[in-house]
């Protein structure tokens, strides 16, 4: 194919909403199959969760290694308050004895000096385990999230032209973008920090119960009080992190939208309405973030409070074990700084709580695009002939955007191989529609299409769009070099096959006269070159595909009327042979096909040759001299 899939949605018949040209609808329409509408709540945040985690099962290995090295490197790091305990019990020693009347006691130097360096020991071990730790967990979360990319991207090749035609751009770039970024970052950074906070906080128990029970107890005694904290303030903030994904999505759909159709907005003094739209939509994100942000952020304070009264506890509690006798200053000491790491696991907790929030949100956004429906699958084993004739039949097809509003009824149309059809009518009678499902963009609901006697749903989709070649009036030109888009039309094509497909397009002159020639880089909108010039290119691209069928929705519109004449003529040669069907909006040039089918409400009304239509003096007839009657030419639709 020649050019992109570039399909013109429902919203009516013919309409095109969503189709390339035209403004796309903001969010999500209603109706089965729709993502969630922005602001909603999670639907199901447990099924979200477990399916997130049923990415994590092929790395049950790893994971378990990840989760051994962080115990090994926590345990290290836990055990060193009490190691520290000791050497400070070594230095008070001689103090304690001269209080209490005993002979001078000197100070155990070596002593101390070889705890440092046990210390010294446990904390360079304990950092190379936290660097296996991270290594490996870097290698799980970015295969995890390599498969979702992959999955996300595969899903997007299956779905329907209808998805993309009732979506925003900016909201699936978000789904695809942004919230597998969030899943990214929360797999490499959150998942390890949580792992090694539960490890810590079973450590820390279990070093503060070997010191003091009673001790142990009071501080016990905080943690019912920080998981009503946590959990109250995560119920919160859930609803406002997937506000906050899902106007994300908006604003980046209109930022899109208005980028594309700057020169329209210019021309139509839209820009005003245009910032005033984007502060709304800015000022709802605003709203989402900060909401989310705050109330997230307000666990940091909490959780100090809850840990600094239970600090204070220790500190006088354990004051007064030390002037009874029933606790060293260094165990103490100990204590207290095991008191500090017991609550730091605890917020820790917390936040990534909060950061596990919005990672569900995102995932289960991601999800819903992945269980959007599909396109029904190909059968196998089916293919076209190497030399397709071209020969296409409608019968008795029926068609509707939606079931209960039928936009073509009972068409029958018989197309011969070689054959030039021009398809006319108003708008929104279903000239596109057609062309739609001819490729299989959309799928008939009654009836059938064949080609060369074949039913094309008995064809793999790719084999029956290889057939044909599109040459659309919105061309679409990729980011790179004027000879990469010419050569898009056919796989292998050498440079000189690309210079004569442009010399039969008209193109190679303006080509050359450019300051790079065919190594112009074109940007991603083509806005570098003249609207007539992308066209031109469109059509060397289609020239070079070769196809047998050929698909021209009024290519030569976007050209002065000297190029118009050349580029029909290198159309007339291009259509030599081949099955062309032409939707045409200037009658002028489908004088000579073969046959023109007047479309009219989803239905073809009148059928024949251009002489034949005018003697029938019916709605072709009307449309024609509407155009040309005292020298106007009225767009027909």
């Amino acid at each position: 194919m020649s050019e992109g899939a570039k399909g013109k949605g429902p919203g009516g018949p013919g309409g095109r909403p969503g189709g390339p040209g035209g403004p796309r609808p903001m969010g999500f329409g209603p109706g089965p199959g729709m993502m969630g509408m922005p602001g909603a709540k999670a639907q199901n945040f447990k099924v979200s969760f477990k399916r997130l985690a049923g990415y994590l099962k092929p790395f049950r290995l790893k994971l378990i290694a990840v989760f051994a090295a962080a115990i090994v490197s926590t345990i290290f790091t836990i055990l060193s308050p009490k190691i520290l305990g000791k050497a400070i019990d070594k230095l008070f020693a001689p103090v304690m004895a001269q209080l209490q009347g005993k002979p001078s006691v000197s100070i155990d130097f070596e002593g101390i000096a070889t705890i440092i360096g046990l210390l010294i020991g446990l904390y360079v071990v304990s950092a190379l385990f936290g660097f296996l730790q991270q290594y490996l967990m870097a290698g799980v979360s970015q295969k995890v999230v390599y498969r979702l990319r992959n999955e996300v991207s595969d899903k997007m090749e299956r779905l329907p032209l209808k998805f993309y035609d009732s979506r925003s751009n900016g909201d699936i770039m978000s789904r695809v973008v942004n919230d597998v970024e969030n899943i990214s970052n929360t797999l490499q950074q959150s998942l390890t920090q949580l792992i090694t906070s539960v490890v810590t906080l079973v450590g820390v128990i279990v070093m503060m119960l070997t010191i003091s029970v009673w001790l142990t107890l009071v501080l016990i005694l905080t943690l019912p009080l920080s998981f009503l904290v946590i959990k109250a303030i995560s119920k919160r903030s859930q609803l406002y992190f997937k506000s906050q994904q899902a106007q994300l999505g908006e604003l980046n759909g209109h930022v899109e939208e208005m980028y594309t159709g700057h020169t329209i907005v210019k021309a139509f003094g839209r820009e005003k309405k245009s910032i005033e739209k984007f502060g709304e939509i800015n000022d709802r994100l605003y709203q989402s973030n900060w909401r989310a942000q705050f109330i997230s952020g307000i666990i940091m304070p909490l959780m100090n409070l809850i840990g600094n009264i239970g600090y204070v506890c220790i500190c006088v509690i354990g004051g007064i074990l030390v002037t009874r006798g029933s606790i060293s200053v260094g165990d103490i000491q100990a204590f207290i700084q095991y008191a500090r790491q017991f609550t730091m696991p605890i917020t820790q907790t917390a936040n990534i709580a909060n950061i596990i929030q919005s990672t569900i949100a995102s995932a289960e956004r991601v999800f819903e695009l992945l269980d959007e429906e599909e396109e029904s699958k190909d059968v196998v084993a089916s293919g076209v002939s190497s030399k397709p004739r071209g020969d296409v039949v409608f019968r008795d097809v029926q068609f509707g955007y939606k079931a209960d509003a039928p936009l073509i009824e009972h068409m029958n149309i018989d197309v011969r191989s070689g054959q030039t059809v021009a398809i006319v009518g108003p708008t929104g009678a279903g000239k596109t529609t057609l062309v739609n499902l001819l490729m299989r963009f959309y799928e008939v609901n009654g009836g059938a299409i064949t080609v060369d006697g074949r039913d094309i749903r008995q064809m793999e989709r790719g084999r029956l769009r290889s057939m044909f070649g599109m040459v659309l009036q919105d061309t679409w030109l990729f980011n790179g070099t004027i000879r990469d888009n010419i050569a898009y039309g056919r796989d292998g094509a050498t440079e000189k096959e690309i210079i004569e497909a442009s010399e039969a397009a008209h193109a190679d002159h303006f080509i050359r006269t450019l300051p790079d020639g065919y190594d112009t880089v074109l940007n991603e909108e083509g806005s570098n070159i003249s609207q007539g010039q992308k066209q031109l290119l469109t059509i060397a691209r289609a020239i070079l595909a070769d196809p047998s069928i050929l698909i021209l929705d009024e290519a030569t519109s976007s050209v002065d009327t000297r190029t118009e004449i050349q580029i029909q003529h290198a159309m007339n040669h291009l259509m030599a042979g081949r099955t062309s069907f032409v939707i045409a909006h200037r009658l002028s040039t489908i004088r000579e096909a073969d046959m023109i089918l007047v479309m009219n409400k989803g239905s073809v009304i009148e059928q024949g040759t251009h002489e034949e239509l005018l003697e029938q003096n019916g709605f072709y007839a009307d449309l024609y001299n509407s155009q040309f009657a005292g020298g106007a030419r009225v767009n027909a639709g």
